[in-house]
């Protein structure tokens, strides 16, 4: 969206960062690239404020680009304290933070990060093909357990959690509530709206949107296509809908260009995120409130 490039977070109420990992992916590797060709497609939509939005988020907001987190691929392990370490110093500094992935497994020590500041356990708000709850006993870098971890270790309450688009089996649901993608073409955007607003409420929700929670069609760009997704218009109704709710992180991940026909992929993550935006840019006045 041509935002600055800036270390420096005085005044910013919300830092981009990119973090790209795709070494816990488990079909087609590429999501390490997501971060650039989201940043690079979201320069087409940088002239005008998006269509049907009451306000520009920008006008309401400072937003600036941090740039990517920085590991070492060649030491895996410690991968995850590093993107953990490197959310917290930015939100520790005041600023909100999207980022953009890179696999699903980063969404873990993000996760860390936001209950550590905000408190935990949070509300997950998790749009997916796929539950990623799978069970898992050794804690492994893996896109497909995080949440599973997340719910075992406290980070976020299934209870007050949905996951929408779902739309591949996994029958211990762990309590998250599911709205699967079947569901939401018979609901309809409204009724998913009002669902998860109330299962939401006001608590602090972390947002996170897997590109292929949309259909393959509209989203080919990806690691682990299924086919029946939502469409953009959907998923991007359902987040304008949501205004309001406290917001308190967020992420766009999966996107593996290499994958991509026409850069749509990249283009409707760049729409996500910029809805991410006026999301939080609706939300209460007063920025959300640390533990600490």
């Amino acid at each position: 969206m041509r935002r600055k490039y800036t270390r420096d977070l005085t005044g910013v109420d919300v830092a981009v960062t990119g973090i790209p990992l795709d070494t816990a992916t488990t079909n087609r590797p590429g999501a390490r690239f997501g971060p650039r060709s989201i940043r690079a497609a979201s320069t087409i939509m940088a002239w005008e404020r998006p269509y049907g939005m009451a306000f520009d988020p920008f006008d309401r907001l400072a937003v600036a680009d941090y740039g990517d987190c920085f590991f070492d691929h060649g030491d895996p392990q410690s991968v995850p304290d590093k993107i953990e370490a490197h959310a917290r110093e930015i939100i520790d500094k005041g600023p909100a933070l999207l980022s953009l992935g890179g696999d699903h497994f980063v969404s873990y020590p993000l996760l860390k990060a936001h209950a550590a500041r905000y408190g935990k356990p949070l509300s997950l708000l998790h749009f997916d093909a796929h539950s990623d709850t799978w069970a898992d006993t050794n804690d492994r870098i893996d896109h497909g357990t995080m949440f599973f971890w997340a719910a075992k270790y406290g980070l976020v309450d299934p209870a007050s959690s949905v996951q929408v688009g779902l739309r591949t089996a996994n029958p211990d649901t762990l309590g998250f509530n599911v709205i699967d993608a079947p569901e939401v073409h018979d609901l309809g955007v409204a009724a998913v709206v009002a669902r998860i607003r109330g299962v939401v409420g006001d608590r602090p929700v972390y947002l996170t949107f897997d590109i292929d929670c949309l259909d393959p069609s509209v989203a080919p760009g990806t690691g682990t296509p299924v086919c029946g997704g939502l469409s953009s218009h959907q998923a991007l109704s359902i987040l304008r809908g949501l205004a309001g709710i406290n917001v308190v992180g967020m992420d766009v991940v999966e996107v593996a260009p290499q994958y991509d026909v026409a850069e749509i992929t990249s283009l409707a993550a760049a729409h996500v995120a910029m809805e991410m935006l006026g999301l939080y840019a609706s939300r209460s006045e007063r920025r959300p409130t640390a533990t600490r």
